[in-house]
């Protein structure tokens, strides 16, 4: 009798799960409370597998032997305790493609760089002719890509939310940057619950796999000295310590070599920021765990693009400079991205408030922002709290006129940096359409002064 499996979630994640399912004889039922897209119906209509929207048939999705749960479903919904409650293993999409692969695989987690770190270690990969898929919280699904079109690496964007679905899996190296208070909602508002999530990346993994993880994060760092793993650990640094394998020296990053130590300039590199060193030194080293060789490696840094909306460059408008960090939707995001920057900023900060304490980033904000343009629905918060040492904050709710306004009051050499430290929805869909017209805004009005 075929063994059967559900999968809550019609989205990516939960399609490439049921493809995988189907494709290694499963019995499949996809269910999504909401509405699933045409595309993704077609999609289970082409394998022939069962699906339901609109709701949830809790006698059917309680029949399966094992339940695959999309990463935006919080533990706590009914369907998902009643299935703790009957035993009912549920698990992540996750887990179930790294059952049907012999892959090598890299997992990256963090609060904060995932993205980039993951996108950059799949190019020095992929640029030095490794066999090499993208997947996980960027690029498409990895039980999809398991299913259709299997690789001998896979370099995985993990949350903390698919962390929490896998229990059985293995990395071959897990790279973990940074922990700082987010999503605590689904931790119960307790830290240290979210923290052992972030740590589920590291379990199952043996003595010849490797962790590499930031210890310039005094809360890693501390978890690490308590933690009893035989896995060989790799500690980067922004600063030199006994057993960083890589750290950063002025403007240099260095790695270590049973030779000669391997520098790489900042100066050469496609990113900047502090942040952006350890998220390189992660992707670097874990180019080096799989072989890489480093004229390979210095190779592919020069030609590597990041996501959008992450610092990303806009462009000039006579001597100012316009970055869109929209991505940058905690407080702490910001206190990187204005880390980074040795020239005046006009900051672009608000949104959807998320219980946000601007108290981390005041002494960057005091040092290097001469005028914050609030853009938002409600800004009163960032008002009140920012009118205590700045005395120039102008609110609009139009990215528009946030634009001109910021522009206005910029000097040649200086930059405008939109870095919300808020979601986006009150104005937008979602951070990416924030972003998008935010660069629409700037090439309006480049368009318009070199124009005139």
């Amino acid at each position: 009798m075929k063994k059967k499996i559900v999968i809550l979630g019609g989205g990516e994640s939960g399609v490439g799960a049921a493809i995988l399912a189907k494709t290694n004889g499963y019995e499949v039922f996809l269910s999504d409370n909401g509405l699933i897209s045409s595309k993704n119906k077609q999609t289970l209509g082409e394998y022939a597998i069962d699906f339901e929207e609109g709701q949830h048939d809790t006698d059917t999705i309680l029949s399966a032997g094992e339940i695959v749960k999309s990463p935006g479903i919080p533990e706590n919904v009914p369907i998902i305790l009643k299935a703790i409650e009957k035993n009912i293993p549920v698990i992540s999409e996750i887990e179930v493609a790294l059952r049907y692969t012999n892959a090598k695989i890299i997992g990256i987690t963090g609060t904060n760089g995932k993205t980039t770190t993951t996108l950059l270690t799949y190019h020095l990969l992929k640029e030095n002719g490794l066999n090499v898929g993208l997947a996980g919280n960027v690029g498409h699904s990895l039980a999809r890509q398991v299913a259709e079109a299997d690789r001998d690496y896979f370099v995985v964007e993990l949350s903390s939310f698919q962390l929490d679905g896998m229990s059985k899996s293995r990395l071959h190296t897990a790279i973990l940057l940074n922990i700082t208070p987010d999503h605590l909602d689904r931790y119960e508002n307790d830290f240290q619950k979210y923290m052992n999530s972030k740590f589920r990346i590291i379990r199952n993994m043996r003595k010849e796999d490797h962790f590499i993880y930031n210890e310039s994060d005094e809360r890693i760092k501390a978890h690490v000295d308590h933690l009893k793993s035989h896995v060989d650990l790799q500690p980067i640094s922004l600063i030199k310590s006994e057993k960083s394998v890589a750290y950063l020296v002025e403007k240099n990053l260095m790695f270590k070599d049973e030779e000669n130590p391997k520098r790489v300039s900042t100066n050469n590199l496609p990113l900047r920021g502090k942040h952006n060193m350890i998220n390189t030194m992660a992707a670097v080293q874990a180019a080096r765990n799989m072989g890489i060789d480093w004229d390979g490696i210095l190779s592919a840094l020069k030609t590597f693009e990041n996501a959008p909306h992450r610092l990303e460059y806009v462009g000039r408008i006579k001597e100012v400079e316009f970055y869109n960090d929209s991505k940058a939707t905690n407080v702490d995001a910001v206190w990187y991205a204005l880390e980074s920057f040795d020239t005046p900023i006009v900051l672009i900060i608000g949104g959807t408030d998320k219980g946000n304490d601007y108290t981390q980033i005041d002494e960057l904000v005091a040092g290097k922002v001469k005028a914050i343009v609030a853009l938002g629905i409600d800004n009163t918060k960032i008002e009140s709290h920012f009118k205590n040492y700045m005395s120039d904050i102008t609110s609009t709710d139009s990215v528009f006129n946030a634009i001109e306004i910021a522009f206005s009051k910029t000097s040649d050499g200086d930059a405008v940096l939109l870095s919300p430290a808020c979601a986006s929805f009150d104005l937008f869909k979602n951070y990416e359409e924030r972003g998008e017209r935010f660069k629409k805004a700037f090439y309006a009005l480049k368009d318009k002064i070199e124009n005139d």
